[in-house]
């Protein structure tokens, strides 16, 4: 009745909703196709004028069908803005995930069915899964196991939830009880099409739940059969697609079926009682079109509903032949259940049978990428456009994303762009189209999916979210990456929040990414993201020897696990940790430390690595800086400054041009002239004599530091760390300085710290203010930590030692580099001022004018120093009265040639006469003037000025203003020098502040007194330790006792620890035994009983006290008093981690060694066997080896000394073979493991178990040749624990019988079978016939299928005692198992019996028939071979050359298009000279206009005119035109003056050819000024996305400045180019510019830089090959060549070579190339093309006696006859060009040869 009421409304019609007032009902759906924009009510009234058409009412007589199920007037596609909850949907499976399965939607939707939305049971079978403690895993699959992706379902729209960003998901259900709602048990009829899920698996068969209330289905396990599938492929919770195929009990049971063929073939009809309520999306109906549209189609189904299709689910090849009437096959897409809209799809692989959803899109486009060139094909202004990309190919654009979000919409403009640029957003699996968009802002993004980020990248994001375990960053609107805790930062965070906040911009480094999961993980760490060592992405890169930086992920006893990207991670043992010995790591090293770690061993295969930290600290990288130069620490160079920075200088290294560094700090020992130095050096200055004092794999670190260089050349220096010792005097430099002291760096990247302490001898309240950073000093180091491997420094003067004459040396080294800074400024341009300011010197008088006077100094000028300030401070004209004008003599002081500041005096004393000064005599000096470093003093009354340093020592330290030197003060100086030359003539002084007397400790003034053997001695008990106890003597010397020599060895129990015994500060008797040396530390034998020792050894037993009778023991005879086998007593020393050993003693001086095998019985013990035994425990031991010459103590803790049979013991796997293990076991011993001997129930891939160094029990079984026959069966190890056996040891063939079943493990598959490890001893034989069930035609497929060790079950046939064989039988019907080979193959069952002799019957017959086949079958096999012989892949290499080059059209000629000007391809240099005619354009070709218009018009109009005139006037107005036309489409043509140019520029604005004739259009009248601001123009004006217009226009600009601007414009318009345009051809187009103009340095130079800034590029090395070649350079060609196989990938090798070997053929040495091409091709002899480069060059440039030796060499090749055959045929050609009658004939044999022993294949 409510059906009735729907069709046949009372009281009228029911007014249809008209689209303004569905809008505002929806929900807003955040999907692919989401528009951003608010919809609003208010604004709805003035909607715009497609929505208009959709409220429009139809004519009167259709007013009746106006219902809810109405066609309307305009088809759209499904929008976001529709969807809403309780909508049914047909979806297809796109990614499925534990919790979720993503689904695509129509019209390019998304939505997601969640784990609890798949039904009632599975969700009831998840919750008591998740409550259980113990689950069958068998009883619940996940969702991968339930849902493949192309899976075509039927989902209704659960939920719209609102996600954080503000965007909607669309949440979907395949609940049957929500897709099914509608039916009721009465609705279910026979033939319908329900979609279930797995309810219950019965013994029978499936309960199925379809959602219909009162209806149980069942799904009969022979139906599932029939799909050939086991009936354990479903599972609870499946969905299935069923057919209805019996209906009972008025519905209350159904039968279903899901055979495919039935549910493709079956379509919905009346019969079934389909309604606009219950009917559901996947039906197939027939339909009738009603309606055709541009945008779609409207058709009539189930007698009288309405559906549409839109554009996208209208079949591609059928677009335009769908005419109203015609019948289709239609499936329903959704259903809207408010509207009762019905969406349908014509689309194949949803209609027609035999046909699914193709998952992997077809052609090289990848979602993510952005593609250009594409042209817009269809434009449907309700839903979207249609893209054509370049391959061909289809996208579909939402209306949404052809504007930006803000922009107004412009469908019609966008249209009508000629060329687009999309970025594709994904491809829709229901729509079977990509999904792309316009949006600039969505097509630059930067990341757009995981899989454009790689690991190692360094990117930028916002910080989202901070969780206790990391912080969540986001670096797009759908792309976030995971920072872990650790990762936060270098060191442990505790408060993360304080450091980083919501909204924060941080730079990250990419540690991971898993793009098909979509998790990224990222790191804070500053080091890793500041690393410039290589980094290691996979294990290939981790080869020995590199060194990268890595963070550990794991601290354990025996060494640290450190971790590198993309899950790259390795063990550093404990032996390298550290060059010292590290016993607890852990308190060492922390989980997110980041260190250097170099690579020791790496497999590949196995993915394991060997890392050291030690090596990466004391070793050099993999590689040195630069193959073929070395720059040693030590090693004097010479540079030339490339570049000046605040830090320093970039320099390079003469003659190599080697790049590297020179520190500001390091230009000089004198810190004031540093900012000299750097000012008066260019760019382009060559500095001498430099040292390189740190060099590493980044860079090379220079000095010009007199003093650190002196230092050395002298050896003062510490080379590695371990060359330090406390007392040692070294050289350096302050390098950062802190409150608790200062850093001082020396040579080599050594760094010590010179605590606040031991600074200075004064009192300092702050360390900051002592030093300044880069000062020189002399550091004394004074205390080591071997561990950390850090050590401390004094700078004391009184504990260091100046060198003889450092303070001279230092002033005439300052002094000297200010005069070379003075010399250096004077010679630059427009500095006359500064060359008479050099031309001064201290002493020198002049006569000045008085400027000004103020109280605290005067201002002279004078006629010669024009520009400069001349200044007399107040106590240098004290007494003396000047006015402004007065004329003056005054004595020059100092010059300051920087500031053009003269410091002169005026005071009589200076301008006297001077005395002579002689050698050794003193006077009393004043200080005149005083600069940072340096002094001028005057000497008594001669007159004479001297210069001194302020400071008289280089570690000298002035807090006060009292200390600082100051004009006035006076001090006694003496005269070395009375005019030292190296001073320009002033006297050489020396002068001394008092120094500071160092106190000389107690310790070092105290003596030391000996003690003799055999003394008794009493003392306190200082320190007990496990192994030793220390004792101070009375006489004050320390003494130790051994831990053997406390007790009596009988009163010593087992496990007991005897120093424990004694306590500290208790008084002892104990007596001289031996004694150690103090420096060595080594231990004086007891033969020496009158020797005095520095340190005593002591004892402590009593029965040693009282003898009388005390003799030394020798140590040779105490190591002989053991014999192998004997039980002793003796004390755990130490354990090595390293060598996995514990060291023992059994007294002083004897010291054993227990390996690992010999120390634990079990396993599990050897995690941590130092816990077994403590430090100073006795213990029993074993001897098993013992000799004194070398000296050997091996020992045993296990209880026994050699290997027995019958015995088990623990060994360690030394290598994992096919057959088995070789274990290496205790005492020296060795034994296999057969793989039938590895466990009591055989397992598939049973050695997996096992790898290289895994300790294992094993069980002896006996020794033959010195080798073990081991077992790891539990029954044989354990026989009172072991389980029942499964698979029994097979001992001798008395134990098998015929028809036994028994397992086995394949050892090898041959012709003659497969033959079975059945024991150690044992082999049985299967045969080919005897091995499947299916005919094979080669045991290979059995091989392939069945790799060693693959196990089977057997059944034995025969046992041959005599011979000793074993026959057996893996066939299904013996075994009772599958067959070995799968059904997948394909493979013909092999006939046997009756069945045979039938198929041999049937051949008989069909003989007579064969010969009309074989005719047939050889003409397609003559026209195959045809083809074949055409299509040779070589063959078409050169054949596609040779046409491209004669088929060639004219550019004139080509397609074009009719957007504008053609794009100017601009591929090598740009040259004025040739001309623009060369560049020609892509000229634009006009279809014929049509004359039937004008024939109309004329008929139309009165004929005034006879018809031959009218004709003639026709024919010569088309003249006209057509020569107009020729004249415009003229390429040559070009305007002649500027208005015509801007004329056509408004045009096209974007046409580079344009802008370059109007460039030329200038150059031609000489005007470069306005032919670089037409270039300026142009780059501003043509589009970003036009890159190569850009580049042509940069390309112009380049040549332009190289031909009429300076090296200085070419630089700047070089820089600005890269920055606009993508480097590599812009380096390219210069590199040529210069080598076509013979600038061969500046193109040499650019080259080199090239080769460094893009080694991966294959194209920079060719480039620079070609260029070097071109210049002779050939032997500069082939070392390129061998640094571009270092920077390459292996891959490109082969391919680099012979490239270079064809320039060497063209430009170089042909012998050479020759020889080159010869050893690629002995390499790689199948590479058939570089054997035809080789054959083509050789023909051009070799002798025909060269040629025809290379053409016998390739017809011998062992490669396909076929291309063999393409070698013959260009031989004979060959021949037939240059060769005789007998030399072709010669050919023909030897092809006649190679037919006949190839035999049929050749010539098939």
């Amino acid at each position: 009745m409510a059906s009735m009421e729907e069709d046949f409304p009372r009281g009228g019609t029911v007014k249809k909703p008209s689209e303004s007032q569905i809008v505002v009902q929806r929900a807003e759906v955040d999907n692919l196709f989401q528009s951003s924009e608010r919809t609003e009510t208010k604004k709805r009234k003035g909607a715009g004028k497609d929505d208009g058409k959709k409220v429009k009412k139809t004519k009167t007589g259709q007013e009746d069908a106006l219902m809810l199920n109405a066609a309307g007037n305009i088809v759209e596609i499904l929008h976001v803005k529709n969807v809403k909850e309780g909508m049914l949907l047909l979806g297809c499976v796109k990614e499925v995930t534990d919790f979720e399965v993503t689904v695509s939607l129509t019209g390019g939707l998304q939505g997601f069915l969640s784990i609890k939305n798949i039904s009632d049971s599975y969700t009831k079978l998840l919750t008591e899964h998740l409550n259980s403690d113990e689950v069958e895993t068998e009883e619940f699959f996940s969702l991968p196991h339930l849902f493949i992706p192309g899976m075509v379902i039927r989902c209704v729209v659960a939920k719209i939830d609102l996600t954080k960003g503000g965007s909607l998901s669309i949440q979907l259900s395949v609940n049957p009880k929500m897709v099914n709602k509608s039916l009721s048990s009465n609705s279910v009829k026979t033939g319908m099409i329900l979609s279930g899920c797995v309810e219950s698996i019965e013994d029978h068969g499936y309960i199925i739940d379809i959602g219909v209330s009162g209806s149980k289905a069942f799904l009969p396990k022979n139906a599932v059969k029939d799909k050939n599938n086991c009936p354990e492929d479903l599972h609870v919770g499946q969905y299935v697609t069923s057919l209805v195929e019996k209906v009972k009990n008025d519905g209350r049971v159904v039968q279903l079926s899901v055979s495919p063929k039935n549910i493709a073939q079956a379509f919905a009809d009346d019969d079934q009682g389909w309604t606009l309520t219950n009917i559901l999306p996947g039906l197939l109906v027939k339909a009738t079109i009603t309606k055709v549209t541009k945008h779609g189609l409207f058709l009539k189904f189930l007698s009288n509903f309405s559906g549409q299709v839109d554009f996208l689910h209208v079949e591609p090849g059928k677009a335009s032949s769908y005419k109203e009437g015609d019948e289709v096959r239609a499936c329903v897409l959704y259903v809207d259940p408010t509207t009762r809209l019905v969406g349908l799809s014509l689309r194949n692989y949803l209609v027609l049978p035999g046909t699914r959803v193709d998952t992997a899109h077809s052609g090289g486009i990848q979602v993510g990428q952005v593609v250009k060139n594409c042209k817009m094909t269809a434009l449907h202004h309700a839903s979207g456009g249609i893209l054509e990309l370049p391959d061909k190919m289809q996208a579909f654009v939402h209306k949404n994303h052809m504007k930006e979000y803000s922009a107004p919409a412009n469908e019609n403009r966008t249209l009508a762009k000629a060329e687009h640029t999309c970025r594709i957003l994904d491809f829709c699996l229901i729509d079977q189209i990509y999904c792309a968009s316009l949006r600039k802002s969505v097509i630059e993004k930067p990341f757009f999916r995981y899989h454009d980020i790689h690991s190692g990248q360094i990117v930028e994001g916002t910080v989202s979210l901070l969780f206790d375990y990391g912080m969540i960053v986001h670096l797009s609107d759908h792309i976030k990456g995971l920072v872990p805790r650790t990762h936060l930062s270098d060191i442990v965070l505790k408060n993360p929040e304080k450091k980083y906040m919501e909204g924060m911009k941080v730079k990250c480094r990419v540690l991971s990414v898993d793009a098909e999961n979509k998790k990224l993980s990222l790191t804070r760490k500053k080091a890793l993201i500041e690393s410039s060592l290589p980094l290691f992405l996979s294990f290939a890169d981790a080869r020995p020897g590199r060194v990268s930086h890595g963070y550990i992920v794991c601290v354990k006893k025996f060494g640290c696990i450190v971790r590198f990207y993309n899950n790259v991670k390795g063990l550093v043992p404990l032996n390298e940790l550290s060059s010292e010995a590290i016993v607890s790591p852990e308190e060492v090293f922390y989980v997110g430390q980041v260190l250097k770690t170099k690579v020791l061993q790496c497999d590949v295969v196995k993915e394991k690595l060997l890392l050291s930290f030690k090596a990466a600290v004391e070793g050099n990288v993999e590689e040195p800086l630069k193959s073929d130069y070395e720059c040693d620490v030590g090693k004097k160079v010479d540079v030339r400054v490339l570049k000046k920075l605040v830090s320093g200088l970039e320099v390079a290294i003469l003659p190599e041009e080697i790049p590297a560094v020179l520190p500001t700090m390091h230009l000089t020992d004198h810190l004031s002239n540093g900012p000299l130095l750097w000012e008066s050096l260019q760019e382009g200055d060559t500095i001498s004599n430099l040292v390189c004092f740190y060099k590493n794999k980044q860079n090379i670190t220079l000095t010009k530091k007199p003093t650190i260089i002196w230092a050395i050349e002298e050896g003062i220096l510490a080379k590695d760390f371990s060359e330090i010792t406390v007392g040692l005097q070294l050289y350096g430099w302050i390098k950062n300085i802190m409150a608790y002291g200062v850093f001082v760096e020396f040579p080599y990247g050594l760094v010590g710290l010179s605590p606040k302490s031991a600074m200075t001898d004064k009192f300092i309240a702050d360390a900051t203010t002592a030093f300044e950073l880069g000062q020189t000093v002399i550091a004394k180091v004074t205390n080591i930590d071997e561990e950390k491997r850090r050590f401390l420094v004094t700078l004391k003067i009184s504990e260091v030692i100046s060198p003889v004459g450092d303070q001279q040396t230092r002033l005439t080294n300052g002094l000297q580099e200010r005069w070379a800074v003075t010399e250096m400024l004077s010679m630059r341009e427009n500095a006359d001022l500064r060359n008479q300011l050099s031309n001064l010197s201290i002493g020198q008088k002049v006569k000045l004018t008085v400027d000004s006077v103020v109280d605290t100094h005067a201002i002279f000028k004078s006629d010669e120093l024009i520009g400069a300030t001349i200044i007399a401070t107040k106590n240098h004209f004290i007494g003396l009265k000047l006015s402004p004008g007065q004329k003056v003599t005054a004595v020059i002081l100092f010059v300051d040639i920087l500031s053009a500041t003269v410091q002169v005096s005026i005071l009589s004393r200076l301008l006297s006469k001077k005395k002579s000064l002689t050698e050794g005599s003193k006077y009393q000096a004043m200080v005149q003037f005083v600069e940072k470093d340096f002094a001028v003093i005057s000497l008594g009354d001669t007159a004479q000025l001297a210069i001194i340093q302020t400071h008289s020592h280089l570690n000298e330290v002035t807090l006060h203003d009292s200390e600082r030197l100051k004009p006035g003060m006076t001090f006694h100086v003496e005269v070395i020098d009375p005019a030292c030359e190296a001073l320009q003539g002033l006297p050489l002084v020396s002068w001394e502040r008092n120094p500071v007397k160092r106190q000389r400790t107690t310790s070092e003034t105290q003596g030391a007194k000996g003690n003799c053997f055999g003394d008794i001695v009493r003392g306190t008990v200082r320190s007990v330790k496990p192994t030793c106890i220390q004792l101070t003597l009375e006489n004050g010397v320390v003494g130790n006792v051994h831990v053997s020599e406390v007790m009596e060895q009988d009163k010593i129990g087992r496990g007991s620890f005897p120093a424990s015994s004694i306590k500290v500060g208790s008084k002892v008797t104990a007596r001289v035994i031996g004694g150690r040396e103090v420096t060595s530390h080594r231990f004086l034998p007891f033969s020496h009983p009158k020797f005095k020792f520095n340190c005593p050894e002591l004892t402590l037993i009593p029965s040693k006290l009282e003898a009388s009778d005390f003799k030394p023991v020798i140590t040779k005879e105490k190591l002989g008093s053991y014999t192998v086998g004997e039980e002793i007593t003796c004390f755990v020393s130490k354990y090595h981690p390293d060598k996995k050993s514990l060291e023992i003693t059994t007294d002083p001086n004897i010291t054993g060694t227990v390996e690992l095998l010999a120390m634990i019985t079990d396993p599990k013990e050897a995690g941590h066997p130092e816990k077994l035994y403590k430090l100073g425990q006795a213990i029993r031991a074993k001897v098993i080896d013992v000799s004194s010459k070398p000296q050997r103590f091996v020992l045993s803790l296990t209880g026994t000394h050699k290997l027995e049979k019958d015995s088990v013991c623990v060994g360690v796997v030394k290598n994992v073979q096919p057959h088995g293990l070789q274990v290496r076991l205790p005492f020296g011993g060795s034994g296999t493991v057969s793989v039938t001997d590895l466990s009591d129930a055989y397992k598939p891939n049973a050695l997996d178990a096992y790898s290289k160094d895994q300790l294992i029990k094993c069980y002896l079984l006996e020794c033959e040749n010195g080798k073990w026959h081991l077992s790891l069966r539990q029954s044989r190890i354990n026989p009172g624990q072991a389980k029942a056996v499964k698979d029994t040891e097979v001992l001798s063939l008395d134990s098998l019988k015929c028809g036994q079943i028994i397992r086995g493990y394949v050892k090898a598959v041959i012709e003659q079978g497969i033959f079975i490890r059945l024991s150690r001893g044992i082999t049985g034989r299967a045969e080919i016939q005897k091995s499947t069930k299916y005919f094979i035609s080669s045991h290979k497929i059995l091989a392939d299928h069945l790799p060693p060790n693959t196990l089977l079950t057997t059944k034995i046939i025969r046992i041959d005692q005599k011979e000793e064989l074993v026959d057996l039988s893996l066939l299904p019907v013996d075994t009772g198992k599958p067959d070995v080979l799968p059904e997948s193959l394909g493979l013909p069952l092999r006939l046997v019996g009756e069945e045979k002799e039938k198929h041999d019957t049937k051949r008989k017959r069909k003989l007579p028939e064969m010969p009309q086949k074989e005719v047939l079958t050889k003409k397609k096999k003559s026209k195959k071979t045809k083809v074949d012989d055409s299509d040779s892949g070589v063959e078409v290499y050169f054949r596609e050359e040779e046409n491209e080059e004669k088929n060639k059209p004219a550019p004139v000629n080509q397609a074009k298009s009719s957007a504008g000007q053609a794009r100017l391809q601009v591929t090598g240099g740009f040259s004025w000279d040739i001309g623009l005619s060369s560049l020609k354009p892509i000229s634009v070709t006009h279809d014929g206009d049509s004359s039937d218009g004008e024939d109309q018009e004329t008929s139309i109009r009165p004929q005034k005119k006879t018809r031959h005139e009218l004709e003639q006037e026709k024919k010569e107005s088309e003249k006209a035109l057509m020569k107009r036309e020729l004249e415009l489409m003229d390429p040559n043509l070009r305007p002649e003056d500027d208005a015509a140019f801007e004329r056509l520029l408004l045009a096209s604005p974007n046409s580079s050819l344009l802008w370059l004739q109007y460039m030329a259009h200038h150059l031609q009248a000489t005007q470069i000024e306005q032919a670089r601001a037409v270039a300026e123009r142009a780059l501003k004006t043509i589009s970003f996305r036009e890159e190569q217009e850009k580049l042509n226009v940069w390309v112009a600009l380049l040549n332009l400045e190289n031909m009429y601007g300076t090296e200085e414009s070419l630089k700047k318009v070089f820089e600005r180019a890269l920055q606009f345009c993508e480097p590599m051809p812009v380096y390219q187009q210069l590199a040529d510019l210069y080598a076509k103009s013979d600038k061969t340095k500046e193109a040499e130079a650019l080259y080199k830089s090239m080769v460094k800034k893009f080694r991966q590029n294959k194209t920079v090395w060719l480039s620079y090959g070609t260029f070097l070649l071109q210049q002779g350079q050939s032997d500069a060609a082939s070392a390129l060549l061998q640094r571009a196989l270092k920077s390459l990938p292996s891959k490109d090798s082969v391919d680099v070579i012979a490239k270079f070997a064809q320039l060497e053929f063209r430009y170089g040495d042909i012998e050479k190339g020759r020889t080159m091409f010869d050893k690629v091709l002995t390499s790689y002899p199948k590479r058939t093309d570089l054997w035809s480069v080789f054959i083509d060059l050789m023909v051009k440039h070799g002798s025909q006696k060269e040629v025809r030796a290379l053409f016998d060499r390739v017809i011998h090749l062992s490669v396909s006859v076929k291309k063999i055959k393409f070698f013959f045929k260009r031989y004979l050609e060959y021949e037939k060009k240059h060769g005789t009658p007998q030399s072709i004939q010669k050919v023909k044999e030897k092809a006649m040869e190679f037919v006949e022993s190839k035999g049929t294949e050749a010539s098939s």
